[in-house]
């Protein structure tokens, strides 16, 4: 019997990070030892949400809040978001700036739906980029165009090659600082430029921030704070830095000196009503986070830098890897020299070693095939003893490679 039709749309849309998980499991059904790195999932490892904001949510549940909340989202939570905010970016935020989302995925399908006006519709994207920013623009119709990061650079923007990529039909600036896949921190004078070409171009700029508390070395510059009158969308959550990947709360901040970006945020707020509304007790909890300590994020970058440390050291004394250090975020993202084993690609290397040595790790080109290929990328969160059992099979796994080719 013929299967039964879906959209052709969702036949170009992949999550790598996930997917990779799939032969995965099938090998540890079989019985295989498997090292999984290919998900920025703290808690998956010994990382906890803080204990007050858990203490919260248990109040909450008691209290009996089960009931809708509002689709913009919780109002005392916007409203700790907006103080929170304007005290982090010097500038002013009300709670009507405030958008909810069950997680910043949701909020970058949102700003896709809303963006793409029409079939062709260019979203400008860091290359390499999280996925989603590249497969909810495919599957609203319109083109993820990367701008190229530049690896000999510590993965800066290349601003000239941002700026030889926008059209008549570019939508808007997509920067991710810190970056996932990369680690990288974007400096001061990189952000006021990507300002300054966003404000020459009349385009907003999509700013994703969600791992701002997480840097090493160095201070993070929030856009917001060297935007002047170019409107600015602010995505960030409390997936990574407090720890909670799994509550899947996220927020949308508007910054709109002129009201440009009125429709886009009532596009937002339609899209919001639509799927009715957040997780409520959640929601309410999540306002501890912002108003309680933050205590944890010392630790949490403690043991970050260390194991950013380790990683950074051990993959560059592999043959045939070489990687630059990541500044913020959990990520490495390590160059291949394939030639080494004769993989036709960077998935090919990835199926390879994941069989070979029960290591999962993800292919670069599913954060850019332009820019992320003969790259792959690992988290750098696990216990040191584990990433030096990882990187240890990934030597042993190049060596053995070498010797047969």
């Amino acid at each position: 019997m013929v299967p039964f039709a879906v959209s052709e749309r969702i036949s170009s849309i992949k999550s790598p990070i996930r997917e990779v998980v799939v032969p995965a499991k099938k090998l540890e059904a079989a019985g295989r030892k498997i090292i999984f790195l290919n998900i920025g999932d703290p808690n998956k490892f010994d990382f906890d949400t803080p204990v007050h904001m858990k203490d919260a949510l248990k109040a909450e549940l008691d209290s009996g809040c089960g009931f809708y909340s509002p689709s913009e989202g919780d109002p005392d939570l916007r409203k700790t978001v907006a103080e929170f905010e304007t005290k982090t970016n010097g500038k002013s935020f009300d709670v009507s700036d405030v958008l909810i989302t069950s997680g910043l995925s949701e909020a970058i399908g949102f700003l896709n739906a809303v963006l793409v006006t029409k079939p062709g519709d260019e979203m400008l994207v860091p290359g390499p980029t999280y996925p989603p920013y590249i497969d909810y623009t495919k599957l609203n119709m319109g083109v993820p165009v990367a701008y190229r990061t530049d690896e000999d650079n510590g993965w800066q923007p290349d601003l000239e090659n941002l700026r030889s990529r926008i059209t008549d039909r570019t939508k808007c600036i997509v920067l991710i600082n810190p970056n996932n896949p990369t680690g990288a921190v974007y400096d001061e004078k990189t952000i006021r430029e990507v300002v300054n070409i966003a404000g020459e171009y009349d385009l907003p700029i999509v700013s994703d921030e969600i791992y701002d508390q997480l840097i090493f070395e160095g201070r993070h510059t929030p856009t917001l704070k060297v935007s002047g009158d170019v409107p600015v969308m602010l995505f960030k959550g409390f997936s990574k830095s407090y720890l909670a990947p799994g509550w899947r709360v996220g927020y949308v901040c508007f910054h709109d000196p002129h009201g440009r970006l009125e429709k886009i945020r009532d596009g937002f707020l339609k899209l919001a009503r639509l799927r009715l509304c957040g997780c409520t007790p959640v929601q309410r909890a999540c306002i501890a986070a912002l108003e309680g300590t933050q205590e944890h994020l010392v630790e949490t970058r403690r043991k970050l830098k260390e194991r950013r440390d380790f990683a950074f050291k051990r993959l560059n004394e592999i043959e045939g890897i070489s990687c630059t250090r990541p500044s913020g975020a959990f990520y490495i993202f390590p160059k291949v020299d394939l030639s080494v084993g004769g993989w036709k690609d960077d998935f090919d290397f990835v199926m390879d070693f994941l069989h070979a040595k029960g290591v999962v790790v993800v292919n670069g080109s599913g954060f850019s095939t332009e820019f992320g290929k003969d790259h792959f990328r690992s988290v750098i969160l696990p216990q040191v003893e584990v990433l030096d059992e990882a990187f240890g099979l990934l030597d042993e796994f190049m060596r053995t490679k070498k010797k047969r080719n």
